[in-house]
C-alpha cells in the first residue's frame, strides 16, 4: 500500500496554494474583462478562455488536496502556470493593468514575471512526497 504522508511544511504549503488558486479562480470570474485584456486581441474567445482557466484553477486547487492525485496535479499545475506565462508577458509589454485596476506600474507588471517560477517551484515542491527518512 502506498503511503501519502507528507511533512508539515509541505502540508501547509499545499493548503496555502489551494487557497491562493481558489481565490484566483474567484478573481477570474469577478474580473473576467480585466483578465481577457491580458490576452492579445487576435486571440479568439478571450472571455471564454478566462472562464475556463478560472475553472481549471479551482479544479487544480482541489486535486492537489487529494493524496492519490497530488503529484500529477502538481505536474498539471506547473504546466498550466507555464502555459499562462505568455499572457503575463503580453500584459507587461502592452502595459495592461492588473485585472480590476485602472492602472498598474510597469515595475509591478514586470515584477510579476519574476514570481511565476517561484510559484511553479512552490506547487512542484509541495506536491512531492518527502524523501524517506525526512518526515
Amino acid at each position: 500500500m502506498r503511503s501519502y504522508r507528507t511533512t508539515v511544511p509541505r502540508a501547509i504549503a499545499l493548503v496555502l496554494f489551494s487557497v491562493f488558486f481558489a481565490a484566483a479562480c474567484a478573481y477570474h470570474f469577478r474580473e473576467a474583462e480585466g483578465f481577457a485584456a491580458m490576452l492579445p486581441s487576435f486571440v479568439p474567445w478571450r472571455l471564454e478562455i478566462v472562464y475556463v482557466t478560472g475553472g481549471v484553477e479551482l479544479l487544480l486547487a482541489v486535486l492537489i488536496q487529494l493524496p492519490a492525485f497530488r503529484r500529477r496535479a502538481g505536474n498539471w499545475t506547473a504546466i498550466y502556470l507555464i502555459l499562462i506565462f505568455p499572457a503575463n508577458i503580453y500584459a507587461a509589454i502592452a502595459g495592461v493593468p492588473a485585472p480590476g485596476q485602472e492602472e498598474t506600474s510597469a515595475a509591478l507588471l514586470w515584477g510579476r514575471l519574476a514570481f511565476q517560477p517561484l510559484i511553479i517551484w512552490w506547487v512542484w515542491w509541495a506536491t512531492r512526497l518527502p524523501r524517506s527518512g525526512k518526515r
